[in-house]
């Protein structure tokens, strides 16, 4: 199964092969700040995936010192991806899917951030910071 992640111009585009690994939450401030919104969704896929269209990267340092690479449209400004150096994962935004039948997350991290009124899915694993 291929899924294809766009931006809202459609300029940029990854396309990602299987079922995803992951699909998580992060309330983390930054996390907010990057979306414009009061959390992310994201899900990670291993490789092979391909990426269409040109990118513009913002490097920022987690709080573990983990350096991660964000993609987003330089003529839109979505974010559509990330990934993390050291490690093979890529993170896609699950809204850039537009596909209300994705799987649902089933981790949230960052749970001492979330805005009060967030209300989680039955049964997701919640921590408190970021378990890695």
């Amino acid at each position: 199964m291929t899924r294809t992640a766009t931006c809202s111009c459609g300029e940029l585009r990854i396309d990602v092969v299987d079922e995803p690994r992951a699909v998580g939450i992060c309330h983390c401030i930054a996390c907010q700040r990057r979306t414009g919104s009061v959390f992310a969704t994201l899900a990670a896929f291993l490789p092979p995936y391909t990426v269409t269209g040109e990118a513009t990267e913002y490097v920022r340092i987690g709080d573990q010192g983990s350096r991660m690479v964000f993609r987003f449209c330089p003529r839109c400004g979505t974010t559509v991806f990330h990934t993390e150096e050291g490690s093979d994962y890529v993170s896609v935004a699950v809204g850039a899917f537009a596909d209300p039948g994705f799987p649902a997350p089933r981790a949230s991290v960052y749970d001492s951030r979330r805005h009060h009124w967030v209300r989680l899915p039955e049964g997701i694993a919640t921590y408190e910071t970021d378990p890695d």
